[in-house]
């Protein structure tokens, strides 16, 4: 077993153990740093012993070494309530996207043999134990199927599954007990839609109906491509598909400003139509699950777990809300915020005036007659602000349902590429044929 290769523990009581040690490696750290610093004659808050760099690195190994849900879930309260955490933890989170332990490989063929059957390798010409990528709950081989195709193979970590509930509730008392959500975060209503959205992604035949059916909807867009399913050596637990060549999506922002543009373009028409026409949008924004790829110039889409299908009242909301805000139509984005489940019934007026400024900020592109500058813009960083004062100092936590969650998330992250690559958008030319429908 290499240096960085731990067995995972797959038992509840065996991950349990390892959520208790770490709590109380993190108090006797916290007595320690403590009375270190009262001799020092310094009256220390607790916040400040409890996010020692010591505590931050403890925290973020051993979510590391459990993955599964620790791991998503903190990916999913990065971006969802990521207005509303400490910058600390938004770090401890992003260490998380990149730093996962490998699977030994003993471990690996068990998954295999008990997913595919003990002569799982006859599907296979070469299968490489080395994984080239690591994701929450699983992790990704490259692989030559029996009949010469490249392939990419996701192989669930073993235990995730039945650790997802109990894994999900240690993490958020966790993250409570250290002190990293706020009193007024309803956390306990983001941990049981986590549970769901995680018992969703965990399940690769429901991603691999996912990856089908965009594969169909997308095959004559020569903007993207989705890799085919090789269902014969894929499971509820192992998901193999074709191998999309190509450069991390974040690298773009070395290449031409015509090439960031035509990706980022690209994406959030994509977004509209998977929103208005096909109502299921994968709402996972993560961004290594897209490549670019130069020679070809087109977009790999990769990961299907998060998708969600949407009503059409649903549609018909987000429809109204746009052409609300573009309009200038007040009452009419208040009805459609309303329909859509916005607003609790004891919102008092000025709390709905600032959901109400926020979601118009959210549309600031649509506004725009040309292309929008995401990079000079800072509308993700007016975004975060807007929603801490709105959750914090007007005392308004009321989570959106959870479509809107998720859509939101998705924007959000689409903003934050648009940003991070320096792309320049026409927002409104991408929604308005969607508007008169």
């Amino acid at each position: 077993m290499s240096a960085k290769e731990r067995n995972i523990p797959t038992h509840r009581i065996s991950r349990f153990g390892k959520f208790a040690s770490l709590a109380t490696r993190v108090a006797g750290n916290v007595l320690t740093e403590g009375t270190k610093q009262i001799v020092q004659g310094n009256r220390p808050k607790a916040r400040d012993l409890l996010l020692t760099p010591q505590n931050i690195g403890r925290l973020t190994e051993q979510l590391a070494h459990l993955r599964g849900a620790a791991m998503k879930l903190g990916q999913m309260l990065s971006m969802d309530a990521g207005d509303v955490l400490e910058p600390e933890l938004a770090d401890i989170l992003s260490r998380l996207r990149s730093d996962a332990d490998p699977l030994p490989s003993k471990q690996l063929n068990q998954v295999l043999e008990n997913s595919l059957g003990s002569d799982w390798k006859s599907e296979y010409i070469a299968f490489n134990f080395k994984p080239i990528a690591s994701a929450s709950i699983g992790q990704v081989h490259q692989a030559y199927s029996d009949a010469g195709d490249k392939l990419a193979v996701k192989v669930q970590y073993p235990g995730i599954r039945k650790s997802i509930d109990s894994d999900v509730d240690n993490v958020g008392t966790l993250l409570k007990v250290v002190g990293l959500i706020p009193e007024s975060v309803d956390y306990k209503g983001l941990l049981e839609e986590a549970k769901k959205q995680l018992h969703d992604e965990a399940d690769y035949q429901r991603e691999a109906q996912f990856a089908i059916r965009y594969h169909q909807a997308l095959q004559a867009d020569a903007h993207f491509v989705v890799p085919k399913v090789h269902l014969p050596s894929s499971s509820d637990a192992v998901l193999a598909m074709e191998f999309i060549e190509g450069q991390s999506v974040e690298s773009v922002e070395h290449a031409s400003q015509e090439t960031r543009n035509f990706v980022m373009t690209s994406l959030l028409e994509l977004l509209f139509k998977e929103l208005f026409e096909l109502k299921m949008v994968q709402t996972d924004p993560n961004f290594a699950n897209y490549l670019y790829n130069e020679k070809t110039n087109q977009i790999g889409l990769l990961d299907f777990g998060a998708t969600r299908e949407y009503s059409d009242k649903f549609s018909n909301g987000y429809r109204q809300v746009f052409r609300s805000v573009i309009e200038g139509d007040e009452i009419g984005l208040n009805r459609a915020l309303e329909d859509i489940g916005f607003f609790s019934d004891t919102i008092v007026d000025s709390q709905r005036q600032a959901v109400l400024n926020l979601v118009k900020m959210a549309c600031e592109p649509m506004l725009v007659e040309g292309e929008y500058d995401f990079k000079s813009s800072d509308l993700a960083k007016r975004l975060r602000e807007a929603g801490t004062i709105l959750s914090m100092e007007q005392e308004y936590w009321h989570t959106p349902p959870v479509d809107a969650l998720f859509l939101h998330r998705k924007i959000g992250g689409m903003y934050l590429l648009a940003a991070r690559i320096g792309a320049n958008v026409n927002i409104r030319q991408l929604v308005a044929p969607y508007l008169n429908s």
